[in-house]
C-alpha cells in the first residue's frame, strides 16, 4: 500500500512537471509587457543618453557650459540655455550652419525655442525628451502614449503596415509589434518642423525613427532605445536610449492657450474669447 502512494505520488510529480515545461514556452510567447500600470517620469529637459559603438547624439557646446535653473538655484550661477555643439562629425554642413545661426542669435538675447513652451507638437523623437510623465494605454489594436505637455496623444497603430503616399505631419505615422518583452514602433512620414533634441537639430522630411521600449530593472525602470535615421541630416545613423522611472503622478490639464500670462513672450497663441 505504501508503495502504490509512493507511485501515485511520484506519477502526479511527473505530470506535474512535464506541465509547467509545456505551459512555459507558450505563457513566455503570449506575454505582453503592461506599461500601462503606472506613470513614468524622467529627466525633465534631458538629453539623449549616448549608445556605446554609435555616432554620438548631440551636445553643448563646450564653449557655454550648460546652466539649468536647477543648477542656477543651487549655485548661483546665471542660468541659460542649451546651446549645439558644431564640431559633431555626423551632422551635415546645412544642418550645422541653421544652427550656428540660432546659437549666436541665443547669445545675443533670443529666447530659445522649445516645442512646450511655444505650444507647438514636439515631434519625433523630441517627443521622448521631455520629464513626463508618459501614460500608456494599450490595447489590441493601438498603443496611446499621454503626457500632460502635449495636447494630443501620441497613436501607435499595432500588427499593421504602413499607409501608402504618407501626407507629412508632425508625428508622422507610427506603425508597433510586440517583440517578446519590447514594444518596436517605427515611425516615418514627419514634416520638418520639428526639431531633434534639445539643441534644436533640424531634419527633413526622410526622417525614419525606431524606437524599442521595454522594462528593465525588474519593471522599475521603462527604457526606450532608439534609432535616427535621415540620410539628408546625418551621415549616419545614430542610436540613443532614454529612461523613467515609476511615478505616483496624475495627469493634469495643461492647456497651453489659455490664461499665458508669462514673464517672457514666447509668441504662444493665447485664446481671447470663449469657445462657447
Amino acid at each position: 500500500m505504501f508503495a502504490s502512494k509512493s507511485l501515485l505520488l511520484l506519477a502526479g510529480c511527473v505530470l506535474v512537471g512535464l506541465a509547467s515545461v509545456s505551459s512555459a514556452p507558450i505563457a513566455a510567447q503570449s506575454a505582453i509587457p503592461d506599461f500601462s500600470s503606472t506613470a513614468w517620469q524622467g529627466p525633465n529637459g534631458g538629453e539623449f543618453l549616448a549608445v556605446p559603438g554609435s555616432p554620438a547624439p548631440n551636445r553643448q557646446d563646450p564653449a557655454h557650459p550648460f546652466v539649468s535653473n536647477a543648477e542656477a538655484n543651487r549655485t548661483g550661477k546665471q542660468p541659460n540655455y542649451r546651446l549645439a555643439d558644431l564640431s559633431n562629425p555626423n551632422i551635415k554642413p546645412w544642418a550645422k550652419d541653421i544652427m550656428r545661426k540660432d546659437n549666436d542669435e541665443v547669445i545675443k538675447g533670443k529666447i530659445a525655442y522649445t516645442p512646450g513652451q511655444s505650444c507647438e507638437p514636439s515631434g519625433i523623437p523630441y517627443f521622448m525628451l521631455s520629464g513626463g510623465p508618459y501614460f500608456f494605454v494599450q490595447s489590441a489594436k493601438q498603443v496611446l502614449i499621454i503626457t500632460e505637455g502635449e495636447r494630443t496623444a501620441r497613436r501607435i497603430h499595432l500588427n499593421v503596415p504602413h499607409s501608402k503616399d504618407l501626407k507629412p505631419s508632425w508625428y508622422g505615422e507610427s506603425v508597433g509589434k510586440y517583440e517578446g518583452d519590447t514594444l518596436v514602433v517605427d515611425t516615418i512620414g514627419m514634416n520638418a518642423k520639428t526639431f531633434v533634441d534639445n539643441y534644436r537639430t533640424p531634419h527633413t522630411e526622410k526622417l525614419h525613427v525606431v524606437e524599442r521600449w521595454r522594462m528593465i530593472d525588474e519593471g522599475k525602470t521603462l527604457e526606450v532605445e532608439l534609432t535616427i535615421e535621415d540620410p539628408d541630416t546625418y551621415n549616419q545613423p545614430w542610436k540613443a536610449v532614454r529612461r523613467f522611472n515609476r511615478s505616483e503622478a496624475k495627469l493634469g490639464e495643461e492647456i497651453c492657450q489659455e490664461g499665458n500670462f508669462l514673464l517672457f513672450d514666447y509668441g504662444i497663441p493665447v485664446d481671447d474669447r470663449p469657445d462657447f
